[in-house]
């Protein structure tokens, strides 16, 4: 089989609008399209259902989270390229020097242990602070505030079903991450992005950071100033009865266009893409998470990815999927309006109430 590879933007929106060009104009040019996992639901209406291609067996290899997440309807509109999840990243050294045993389960303990360890360094190091993440008014903020309701017991702006959640139990989370805000997290992590949160990380300012996997590697790189003094662990929970840890996945997807004509050599190409052989060549090339379980019980892959088994953990019991799939095409947004309503809670132009408000007033006609 030969797959010729076409030229496609780098940058993921740029990638998008592209999609949005040729798809709906039932193009045959293209069979296969790798897509971000937040685009589901968006072109869905041009992909191929790929069930009576996969065996039962074939479908169990994968995280189930990516099948849910790639399922709109009936139809399975992907299948998943890679894996990828957030994970809570931890000073060793500081929890021992402070007396804390373990990482924070909660988010209470996060906030303690975060203050303590502010405080103590800050004789020596007027920049530390105690956590770092993604507050900037874009994609990440979504999945920063989606771990927080979720892991505090609270719901995905919208239910399974695509209908509009009404949550008063959001309004205290986005309060409580508000309060955050110049008291254990710098000011102006309100324009943090993931490479903001890892340099201050990664250059000895932070007890604890929200990111990605690949942070890992960056960290631990021979001129790391944190080289060997960190680790990972899943995301904090809230303290109630219905609080469980949270962690939102990321990574990428491949899909077979419609109006392919040749349909069954491109579900074929998509299977062989993504399954195991394929994912461990990967993984081993790059260190880039597959997002098939058995592969983390594969020795050269937990000696090439550091955080192997927090990663296979996280996936497999802790992983949340935006709501791309039930929105249709209005994830984008959706996600839009989310991240600059609680972007202006974490600044302080809002309360926690009128975003939740404010949210449910602008979306609720893309989800009737």
């Amino acid at each position: 089989m030969a797959i010729e590879l076409l030229p496609a933007p780098a940058n993921p929106v740029d990638r998008l609008g592209l999609y949005r060009q040729f798809l709906p104009a039932e193009s045959d040019d293209i069979d296969l399209l790798d897509f971000d996992v937040i685009w589901s639901g968006t072109l869905a209406p041009h992909l191929l259902d790929l069930n009576p291609y996969l065996s039962a067996d074939e479908r169990e290899q994968y995280f189930d989270i990516y099948l849910q997440n790639n399922s709109v309807g009936d139809a399975l509109v992907g299948l998943p390229l890679t894996g990828d999840i957030g994970l809570l990243y931890y000073r060793t050294d500081l929890l021992e020097k402070y007396g804390f045993e373990q990482p924070p389960a909660t988010w209470s303990e996060l906030e303690e242990m975060a203050a303590t360890i502010q405080a103590g360094e800050r004789d020596e190091n007027a920049e530390f602070w105690g956590y770092v993440w993604q507050g900037n008014v874009y994609e990440g903020l979504t999945v920063n505030a989606l771990e927080w309701q979720a892991s505090m017991g609270g719901d995905l702006i919208v239910d399974a079903d695509g209908r509009l959640v009404k949550d008063d139990g959001a309004a205290a989370v986005l309060d409580r991450a508000a309060a955050w805000v110049g008291e254990i997290s710098p000011p102006n992590v309100t324009v943090f992005q993931e490479e903001d949160a890892r340099w201050m990380f990664q250059n000895g300012n932070a007890a604890f950071m929200r990111n990605w996997p690949y942070a890992y590697g960056l960290s631990q790189a021979e001129d790391s100033p944190v080289r060997d003094r960190f680790g990972v662990t899943r995301m904090p929970k809230g303290d109630g009865a219905d609080a469980s840890h949270a962690s939102v996945i990321g990574g990428q997807q491949i899909g077979v266009s419609r109006y392919s004509r040749n349909p069954d050599a491109a579900a074929d190409a998509a299977r062989c893409l993504t399954d195991a052989t394929a994912q461990r060549r990967r993984a081993l090339a790059d260190g880039t998470p597959p997002a098939i379980a058995a592969l983390y019980d594969d020795a050269d892959v937990q000696a090439r990815i550091a955080a192997a088994a927090q990663i296979a953990e996280s996936l497999a019991e802790h992983a949340v999927a935006r709501p791309a799939a039930m929105t249709g095409g209005h994830y984008t947004e959706i996600s839009l309006v989310y991240f600059i309503e609680v972007n202006r809670v974490l600044t302080g132009e809002q309360s926690g109430a009128s975003a939740v408000a404010r949210v449910g007033e602008q979306v609720a006609g893309w989800l009737e």
